[in-house]
């Protein structure tokens, strides 16, 4: 659901998508290829997950799992929550979510915003484990298992491959089909899946990299650990990869993210957050392996709006 920007959108959901697409001009080797990055952050919520959210409740209410006098509930870090909020604010539905003190308090605010019912999971320290997801299925069951109720399982439900399909058939409208990488981090992996797959079907041979942090290598060394990117690597690999929709998977250094997140504000005047850093991080290491002449694409999957109450650009941290 989109529409051209001359034209008056019939609500907030034709708003989503079709997201410009910037060159990096500073932080970028001369002798690497170039680097593109989709700016996701132009999306109503400022996310990439405002794609899924409306696949998934369209996709439910296509097929008669979601009807009106029905409520929506999911477990989410903030972005899916906010995404998820804002489309059933648009449609009517009653939202429950799930999420916890490890995630950015305006990611919460915004969940809430929305009139989002919102429960709060505690955590480990402040960080994203393998635990904290346990304790979100155990209760996310519960609440599934109430009547009148529609569980839109992220992690399972193959309508969000469907909504990011759109972010790889706009890049290759975009860049003319001239692509030869894409890279992207992984949390439910629905976004690399449907990236992978539009490509696929648009002709494409680009290379496709999966992304996590190093500090939980689920997809590159087989186990779980404690991090501080929001978002992504949940600790295991999520049934969107099972299939393995890409050509290798990379892990990447939160500290390393965190850097390039500062220096896209500081230098390219993009304010991100954390995993877009991460995602850029990769991006540039991978720019100086294919060098000149080739072309290196990735996301920026929201904005750095998003994280300005917590460390990520205080004075001390960006020093």
């Amino acid at each position: 659901m989109t529409t051209t920007t001359t034209a008056i959108a019939e609500s907030v959901l034709h708003a989503i998508g079709h997201t410009p697409v910037v060159r990096l001009r500073r932080i970028v080797p001369p002798d690497a290829a170039d680097v593109l990055v989709k700016l996701e952050f132009y999306n109503p919520t400022g996310s990439y997950k405002d794609r899924m959210a409306l696949a998934m409740i369209e996709g439910a209410e296509a097929r008669g799992a979601l009807r009106r006098g029905m409520r929506v509930v999911e477990f989410t870090g903030g972005s899916t929550g906010s995404s998820l909020g804002m489309v059933c604010a648009a449609k009517g539905y009653e939202f429950v979510v799930l999420s916890s003190d490890a995630f950015a308090r305006e990611k919460l605010q915004t969940m809430a915003a929305f009139g989002a019912d919102v429960r709060l999971v505690p955590s480990e320290g402040g960080k994203v484990t393998p635990s904290l997801f346990d304790k979100f299925r155990s209760e996310i069951a519960t609440l599934a298992d109430e009547p009148n109720t529609f569980w839109t399982d992220q992690f399972h439900n193959t309508d969000a491959i469907t909504g990011y399909m759109g972010i790889g058939r706009e890049l290759l409208e975009q860049t003319g089909g001239r692509l030869d990488l894409f890279c992207g981090a992984v949390g439910t992996g629905g976004m690399l899946s449907g990236v992978a797959r539009a490509l696929r079907d648009g002709g494409s041979r680009a290379r496709i990299v999966a992304l996590e942090p190093a500090s939980s290598p689920a997809l590159t060394a087989g186990r779980g650990g404690a991090h501080r990117v929001e978002g992504i690597g949940t600790g295991s690999v999520p049934p969107h990869m099972t299939t393995k929709p890409y050509d290798e998977a990379r892990a990447i250094d939160e500290g390393e993210a965190r850097e390039v997140a500062r220096r896209l504000a500081r230098e390219e005047g993009l304010l991100v957050g954390t995993s877009t850093g991460l995602n850029v991080a990769a991006a540039i290491q991978l720019a100086r392996e294919l060098g000149p002449g080739k072309v290196v694409a990735t996301v920026a999957v929201d904005t750095g709006l998003k994280y300005l109450a917590g460390d990520l650009f205080d004075v001390a941290a960006a020093r």
